[in-house]
């Protein structure tokens, strides 16, 4: 969940050139991947330290929830009491019990805003690799950038060796994709400078305002998934910030026709859903979201989402904003997060979903049981 996870032990380097997959970003080259092919395989070593920082974030959630407003418990009471998940089990714990894995089960809407509009809202720092997204979009309309809108309900989140296993929760935020943050023109990065979380999860609120990203104590509807069905056919999300001044996020969708027929591929969303994400840049966040496991077939299957978004005060966007006639997707995927990152080790970063758990189980039958992905 990009900046919004405790800091568990970071076990699976950002890249793995075998388990993990690997896709070039649309911008680079040979020359660029060979400079940078030092810094993209990081194997971390489990510590004492390590174990010691889960233990105090669990520790520290219990203290951080006494001071948690009365509105936040009452929800909180609700939600333990009503809640039931239509997401489906983490696939992933029990192949790498030593890392962080769970569901995001995400709307993801594209935005189109103008190119100045962008380079308005974005720290002027960061440079736009416009050249990367057309690789990906040659259709997309002259002079405008992609937003990313999502929408998601984090399931099932553990840490399967150490016996964690965080509550759901639900969190929504603008993105934005393809930024040079290193300034070396070609490496693909993605700012997520906001989000409104459940304030039922503190962990997950904490654990992204690590990062400096500014969050907003949320309530959602629907309460524990991630889109509910109206009556007429079409999908519904909000989340609205429990404390003035009133800010919040909804989205109504409906189905299109099919994958092929939409407006953007599936490709796009798994290049951006995998860049390396940050807030204030002091750290960045790696998950690794796997596009073809099991998950992705089926009724659980990706499918296609044509709608509108209506937002109200959310960062960095200003007072209130409605776009209609935007498309996206709506997807489950499993992941595996490396949290709280040095941004320069990410530079040229290939990650891509990668095999998914049909290839994890075929290794175990091969070779064993084995405790992360390093051990294949």
């Amino acid at each position: 969940m990009p900046l919004a996870m405790p800091r568990f032990p970071s076990l699976v380097p950002p890249s793995h050139p075998r388990e993990l997959g690997s896709m070039r970003w649309a911008s680079s080259s040979s020359h660029h991947q060979a400079r940078s092919r030092s810094s993209r395989t990081m194997p971390f070593q489990l510590s004492f330290l390590h174990i010691s920082a889960v233990v105090l974030l669990v520790l520290s959630s219990a203290i951080l929830n006494q001071g948690r407003s009365t509105a936040a418990v009452v929800q909180g009471a609700a939600h333990a009491a009503a809640c039931a998940s239509h997401d489906v089990a983490n696939p992933l714990a029990e192949s790498f019990p030593n890392n962080a894995t769970g569901v995001l089960n995400a709307t993801l809407v594209i935005i189109p805003i103008s190119l100045e509009a962008a380079r308005r809202l974005i720290p002027p720092q960061y440079g736009i690799l416009e050249q990367a997204y057309r690789a990906l979009l040659p259709d997309f309309p002259k002079g405008m950038y992609p937003v990313m809108l999502q929408a998601a309900h984090d399931h099932d989140v553990q840490l399967r060796a150490y016996g964690i296993t965080l509550d759901d929760f639900s969190r929504v935020g603008f993105e934005f994709p393809f930024l040079d943050l290193l300034g070396d023109g070609y490496s693909s990065f993605r700012w997520a400078p906001a989000q409104l979380i459940s304030a039922t999860n503190t962990i997950a609120v904490e654990g992204s305002r690590a990062y400096g990203t500014i969050v907003s104590e949320a309530e959602y509807d629907p309460l524990c998934d991630a889109y509910r069905q109206l009556s007429n056919g079409a999908s519904y999300f909000k989340g609205s910030r429990l404390a003035a001044p009133a800010e919040f996020i909804e989205f109504e969708t409906t189905r299109t026709s099919s994958l092929s027929h939409t407006a953007y591929p599936l490709e796009l969303f798994k290049n951006i859903t995998n860049q390396p994400t940050f807030a204030n840049a002091s750290t960045c966040d790696n998950m690794i979201r796997l596009f073809n496991t099991s998950m992705s077939l089926g009724e659980h299957a990706p499918v296609a989402v044509r709608g509108r978004v209506k937002a109200s005060h959310s960062l960095p966007f200003k007072g209130v904003q409605e776009w209609t006639d935007v498309y996206g997707v709506q997807l489950a995927t499993p992941f595996i997060e490396n949290n709280y990152l040095d941004c320069r080790t990410m530079q040229g970063y290939e990650g891509t979903g990668g095999p998914g758990d049909s290839f994890i189980q075929t290794r175990k039958e091969e070779k064993g049981r084995y405790s992360n992905v390093n051990d294949l």
